[in-house]
């Protein structure tokens, strides 16, 4: 029996999880996928975004500003990665110049005071690469970059640490209610689960209304929108000091380009709204546009570097803002229709969660032994690295030749709390695999350290889980390629 039943392990879900573990609850965290952040939480801009788009009044705007000023205390003590490094809304007309006045007045509603307006010259001190056309920018220095699936994966494991059980691939399938506990049954592979709990809690992000429709709300549904991204090599990094935002138009908020916390430059994403939330594919016509727009902002990045391309599905209400809070249905609790900004927004949404559950729960005693703090996996390395971690001598074994990853790294990824089994799980943790070979050296020798630690057959290990390759997509060589060419 739970207090607490947390369904959906993605950022929202797993910031949830772990800010209520500091509470003397037990907490079940459920999640369909292999692993946690395997959703959007994986496939994102990575934006920690200032505070001053989301409309003045919504609870995207409420949120995003709380939770923007609560990252650096977070990295801190999670060590998941986060750049305060700013942001730039470029304008490139006059009509467009008019837009950054609303924002920055949206902003200042929003309470984001660190705007400013600032001319061609200034722009160009601050971004050599811009687009010479460039008129006029609004500059928030407040924002940020992060790895978004490496949040995710910090949240949880803190959250595991401190008592939340985790319980991966078990998809949730039916709801019930019996006087005031919720039997909740989910399909583990060939197993069903009976789950009993007080509260549940949806964190189902594009499943979330199917989520709520199991215990009779219908009050919205979601409207699946995939973002499609291009990602380049760490020497193209140097194009964007910061995060570059075209101004918005009637079309959208248009293309951005900006550089990861790891290094890489990142352009996109589109929006197109589709039908299943699994269609997660890209395509050459959609990634020829995304390199048209991104050109506006910056036009010498060299395609001959693109990594990889990806996209992910935000999870768009039907009401057009976040949906937080109690409902209808007794302990049944929606935190639903997170777009974006819900990854700057997430650590307000779990205090707010908190405090609506210590509400609902006032003699809910504070847990004596929580620990705020986790480890970092990945440790950066410079070109002198001479092996030298902390894991002993398993850190002269150098698994990943491209982001310098060792033999010791991995095994401390492995055990962290958290069961994985697959070779993305070992990728989003250490950054095996993304580098410019893109797992050319290193994919066999992930697989043989995977399998010697847990104790398992090689060809048990495949690229996502059960059902999945066990090798990268080597055609996707050929499609970059060909967009280079166009």
């Amino acid at each position: 029996m739970f207090d607490i039943t947390i369904i959906g392990a993605g950022i929202i879900g797993c910031s949830i999880a772990r800010e209520l573990s500091k509470l003397d609850l037990n907490i079940l965290l459920i999640e369909k996928e292999n692993d946690v952040s395997c959703g959007a939480s994986k496939a994102n801009s990575g934006i920690v975004h200032g505070g001053y788009d989301a409309k003045a009044g919504t609870k995207k705007a409420y949120f995003s500003r709380r939770g923007n000023l609560m990252y650096d205390k977070l990295n801190e003590e999670l060590n998941f990665g986060f750049e305060r490094c700013g942001s730039l809304v470029l304008a490139f007309t006059n009509e467009e110049c008019e837009e950054l006045k609303k924002l920055m007045e949206n902003g200042i509603k929003n309470n984001v005071l660190d705007l400013k307006l600032i001319e061609k010259e200034e722009i160009l001190k601050l971004e050599p690469h811009v687009n010479k056309d460039v008129i006029k920018a609004l500059y928030c220095p407040s924002a940020g970059i992060t790895s978004p699936y490496e949040a995710t994966i910090a949240f949880a494991e803190n959250a595991v640490l401190n008592g939340v059980e985790l319980k991966l691939k078990n998809e949730v399938n039916k709801i019930e209610k019996q006087d005031d506990i919720f039997l909740i049954y989910s399909k583990e592979i060939d197993k069903e689960n009976i789950f009993k709990s007080k509260y549940i809690i949806n964190c189902a992000g594009a499943y979330s209304d199917k989520i709520a429709n199991m215990v009779g709300l219908d009050d919205f549904h979601i409207i699946p929108r995939r973002g499609e991204y291009i990602l380049l090599n760490k020497n193209q990094g140097h194009l964007a000091n910061r995060v570059l935002f075209q101004a918005p138009t009637k079309e959208g908020k248009g293309i951005l380009v900006t550089k990861t916390v790891h290094g890489n430059l990142m352009l996109g994403p589109n929006a197109q709204e589709v039908q299943n939330p699994k269609e997660v594919g890209t395509n050459l016509e959609n990634l020829k546009y995304i390199v048209k727009k991104a050109r506006k902002t910056v036009h010498n990045f060299d395609l001959k570097y693109t990594l990889r391309s990806f996209s992910g599905i935000r999870a768009t209400s039907s009401i057009h803002d976040f949906i937080i809070g109690k409902t209808k249905i007794k302990n049944f609790i929606n935190v639903a229709g997170i777009e974006s900004p819900g990854l700057t927004s997430s650590p307000a949404i779990a205090k707010y969660i908190y405090e609506l559950i210590l509400e609902l729960e006032p003699n809910i005693s504070l847990k004596n032994d929580f620990n705020p703090y986790r480890k970092a996996i990945i440790i950066k390395k410079n070109e002198k690295f001479d092996g030298k971690i902390g894991h002993g001598d398993k850190d002269k074994n150098i698994i990943c030749r491209c982001e310098k990853v060792t033999e010791g790294e991995i095994i401390d990824a492995i055990n962290r709390g958290i069961q994985i089994d697959s070779l993305d799980a070992i990728k989003r943790r250490t950054r095996t695999m993304m580098g410019p070979c893109q797992g050319g050296f290193c994919t066999n020798r992930v697989k043989k350290v995977l399998a010697r630690e847990l104790d398992i057959d090689e060809s048990e290990i495949t690229l996502r889980g059960k059902g999945s390759s066990s090798l990268p997509n080597r055609e996707d060589r050929m499609f970059y390629k060909k967009l280079e060419e166009e």
